[in-house]
């Protein structure tokens, strides 16, 4: 078995430090602690969402799964033969969550008192699988009811309608619950076949943050974390062309005001390392933050609210740039934003802007660090994309204005860009 190996990861910019372990049992760990904090944050994930439907272990054959099984395994993961997590976690105060997206499933809990009995649940449960044919279809009519809460939210259609819009083969189309006839596809054998190939400690990272020592996080580890072989698992996708499906898509629905998602589908051949990042996001806030030309020529002609907002949505295969928000004139909004990128384009950005921009995104990571729950999931974040907290802390800082001009000019294709619109029926 190999020894735990304990590395401190300090920073200068930001005067603070934390421990990367790799446990003896495989596991990745990151203990940060806070001094004079009273709560406590963790985080455990494996790297493991709805988009790895379609994956082969150790070279061997491929295997199918039902869409929505990752989701389906979070929710039965709390269970086990003698109850439930959350009762644990009631006798311990903690609060308890868990989420599954597209290329992830975390379950975490935040504390004040306590941390070493919660720490307990949350490495107990997420190692012991409990899943039968009974519980397993009992659950069925319970995330069958979550799809269609889904279904009726305009929030998450007019995401997934975008995404349907630009996304030929990619899983990331495909909602994270499922759909309902593929979640009667699955059985506990395929939960368990699932859970064996993801949930081994090599592909999963724990990141504790808050009033706690690395001594106390590696004592309750060495005696609860079961040891388990590497494997390589390898994810299959679909070939995806880079062109969208179709620039435009819209649903009726009884909405008070329209929304609209406009994505950008962006190349997506490896993930974006912490430069390329630090560039992205300061591009990103130099062209729609609320102090951009942009964003006040959209509000100055009653095109938007104060709901708009920008996302950078990247993962293993996909890579796409989201405005949105709600507006009275979904279509000509969508217009205004390609127009402007054009322009800006030729033009270039301007240097106080690329200033202006830099300092905020510097001043929005810096001051997550004063939130435990903000650190534990962005170390987890970065941990999955093969990212580190503090070097991203530095790009931005050393990110210059080329930097992001370079950026600019590969990025936003307004040829290549999916208009997703939720409106009333009757509204012109």
């Amino acid at each position: 078995m190999m020894n735990t190996e304990i590395k401190e990861v300090k920073s200068a910019r930001a005067g603070d430090s934390y421990y990367k372990i790799k446990h003896s049992s495989g596991l990745n760990i990151y203990v940060y602690p806070k001094q004079g904090y009273r709560s406590a944050y963790a985080i455990i994930g494996a790297k493991y969402g709805s988009i790895n439907n379609c994956f082969s272990m150790d070279g061997g054959e491929k295997i199918t799964v039902p869409d929505g099984i990752a989701h389906y395994l979070e929710h039965k993961l709390f269970e086990s033969a003698e109850g439930d997590a959350f009762t644990r976690y009631a006798e311990t105060g903690a609060s308890a969550n868990a989420y599954t997206s597209f290329e992830k499933t975390c379950y975490l809990f935040s504390c004040t008192d306590k941390f070493d009995e919660s720490f307990e649940i949350l490495l107990d449960f997420v190692q012991d699988p409990y899943f039968t044919e009974q519980t397993v279809a009992k659950e069925q009519g319970i995330i069958g009811q979550e799809i269609r809460m889904y279904d009726d939210s305009p929030d998450w259609r007019v995401l997934f309608n975008m995404l349907g819009g630009m996304y030929h083969n990619h899983p990331v189309k495909i909602d994270i619950a499922g759909t309902v006839d593929s979640i009667a596809e699955i059985t506990a054998e395929k939960l368990y076949e699932c859970y064996n190939t993801f949930y081994n400690p090599n592909n999963m990272a724990l990141c504790v943050t808050g009033n706690v020592t690395v001594e106390q996080v590696l004592k309750t580890c060495d005696r609860m974390i079961k040891p388990a072989e590497p494997h390589t698992v390898e994810n299959i996708f679909e070939d995806e062309p880079y062109e969208i499906v179709k620039p435009y898509v819209e649903q009726s629905f009884p909405v008070a005001m329209p929304l609209f998602n406009l994505g950008f589908k962006e190349r997506a051949d490896a993930p974006l390392r912490e430069a390329e990042l630090a560039a992205t996001e300061i591009l990103l806030s130099a062209l729609a933050s609320p102090i951009s030309a942009l964003y006040r020529e959209l509000m100055d002609n009653n095109l938007i609210n104060s709901s708009f907002g920008y996302e950078l949505f990247e993962g293993p295969g996909y890579c796409a740039v989201i405005f949105g928000g709600e507006s009275r004139a979904p279509e000509q909004a969508a217009e205004v934003i390609k127009r402007y990128i054009t322009n800006i384009k030729s033009d270039g950005i301007a240097e106080d802007d690329f200033a202006v921009a830099k300092k905020a995104v510097y001043g929005d990571i810096i001051s997550s660090l004063n939130s435990v729950s903000s650190i534990s999931n962005i170390i987890a974040d970065y941990h999955f994309n093969g990212n580190e907290l503090f070097t991203y802390i530095d790009a931005v800082a050393n990110a210059g204005y080329q930097d992001v001009q370079n950026r600019l000019q590969q990025m936003l294709d307004v040829n290549n860009c999916t208009l997703s619109v939720v409106k009333n029926g009757g509204e012109e």
